[in-house]
């Protein structure tokens, strides 16, 4: 499928009205009657006149289609989740001892095209009261699904200036890319090849539509190696190394933004899941990302690092992905360096989301936030839900090491963060979580507890 051929070119027109055929005389009506055998009769059959031609009918734009589809999916799924929640029937047991409704069991209408885009996308079809999954069976599907849900682009002002396309191989890039979600650019990754692009990408793309503006350099297509990208002004950046790919794209981020940054991240590029949550953070606050591995920094990253030797350095991971003396070789370029590290994914995804220096961290320690879940075995998945850590309710990326148990350290961060009220509960804050990826990366039952961690609970007095 082409990014400029909609998903509902091959649906037959129906002939419009203006172009029906004409009534037929009445005494041709009343011949026919008259000859109950026409075919037997020796005389030649009446002519049939010729179809009048019709007109193909110009497709709408997938945007409004795919959103009516959505909205019908979304009406299912929430009536599947009342009636599961009211106790009307026990697919699969959920860990608070309630019932988790099976999207599969639900009679949405998948054989429309507007439901079969949105699943394809792995648009949100499954929602509790707190959590909202994003469901997509690979990172191409995510990525498309969070660009359409923080870009509605139902209308011109809602479609984002330019798309960031990254190589489905790279992880590095793409983590990297996240950067050029932040303000003022607000470009989300999607998922690209050099030999096309996939069916996801190009469906988010006919919707999404960017046309480049001033805050992009005129650019539709930020592309990061030898990618497939769409029509409009495309600024191309080499792909080498994850050190060489990163380096490139801060300085694009230079460019466009025409200030330093305020901070820069160095992440293990020989560990890539303790570098995910670097992308909720660079798109959030418009921070680059920079790698190093082993006990030297990369000669890009030196670069990059001494051509603003004034800005703090913050490096994620703990000293077996970066080790200490590497530590110690980049205080010597010039600014303060500082670790915040946990000793695994889970803990290490945690420990930026409580981090606070000044400007640096999302300091997340009391309830009232949003939240992203996704697996730590998905660095890719990390760049695709970047974007919703830069709107909507603004929230760090945390990591779940298995498809079906919270780890231990999550469930004891959601326990200090969860919310609660005394008296009036429409006066409380509340968290939200958008859960990434299919049952097979974060099944139904994780969900189900991570929706009752996030729930507001009732303080003192009777409950």
């Amino acid at each position: 499928m082409s990014a400029d051929r909609p998903i509902n070119a091959d649906v037959p027109a129906p002939t419009p009205p203006e172009e029906a055929p004409k009534e037929r005389p009445k005494e041709t009506r009343e011949q026919q009657k008259a000859q109950p055998a026409a075919a037997a009769k020796p005389a030649a059959p009446i002519p049939t006149p010729p179809p009048p031609p019709t007109r193909r009918r110009q497709p709408k734009p997938l945007a409004p289609k795919l959103l009516a589809g959505l909205v019908l999916i979304a009406i299912v799924f929430i009536a599947v989740a009342v009636i599961g929640g009211t106790g009307g029937g026990k697919d699969e047991e959920s860990t608070d001892g309630g019932s988790v409704p099976s999207p599969a069991a639900a009679p949405a209408d998948t054989g429309s095209a507007s439901a079969q885009s949105a699943t394809g996308l792995g648009f949100p079809v499954f929602a509790t009261g707190n959590t909202t999954r994003v469901g997509g069976t690979n990172p191409a599907a995510n990525a498309a699904a969070v660009a359409l849900a923080v870009f509605p682009s139902t209308t011109p002002s809602q479609r984002p200036a330019a798309v960031t396309l990254v190589a489905e191989d790279d992880w590095a890039g793409a983590i990297a890319a996240a950067v050029l979600m932040s303000a003022p650019v607000g470009a989300p990754v999607l998922f690209s090849a050099a030999a096309g692009m996939p069916n996801a990408t190009e469906e988010a793309l006919a919707a999404l539509d960017p046309q480049g503006d001033g805050s992009t350099g005129g650019a539709a297509n930020f592309a990061i190696g030898d990618v497939a990208a769409a029509e409009g002004k495309v600024t191309r950046l080499p792909a080498g190394g994850a050190a060489a790919t990163a380096a490139a794209i801060a300085g694009l981020r230079d460019r466009l933004v025409d200030s330093p940054p305020a901070h820069i991240v160095l992440a293990p590029e020989g560990e890539p899941e303790l570098a995910m949550p670097a992308a909720a953070w660079a798109a959030r606050s418009g921070d680059p990302v920079l790698f190093a591995a082993g006990d030297e920094l990369p000669p890009p990253t030196v670069e990059y690092l001494e051509k603003h030797n004034k800005a703090p350095i913050y490096v994620l991971g703990p000293s077996s992905a970066i080790s200490s003396e590497l530590v110690r070789e980049a205080e010597k370029i010039g600014g303060s360096v500082k670790r915040v590290s946990g000793e695994n994914p889970v803990a290490n995804s945690i420990a930026l989301a409580r981090y606070s220096d000044g400007g640096f961290g999302w300091a997340i320690n009391d309830p009232g936030h949003g939240f992203v879940l996704a697996r730590s075995d998905s660095p890719l998945g990390a760049a695709a839900a970047a974007p919703l850590s830069a709107s909507g309710t603004w929230g760090p990326l945390l990591l779940t090491d298995s498809a079906d148990t919270l780890p231990a350290d999550l469930r004891d961060y959601f326990l200090d963060v969860k919310p609660g009220y005394t008296d009036n509960p429409t006066r409380a804050f509340y968290n939200h979580v958008w859960v990434i990826g299919d049952q097979e990366a974060i099944d139904l039952n994780q969900q189900a507890e991570v929706n009752e961690l996030a729930e507001l609970a009732k303080i003192g007095g009777a409950q």
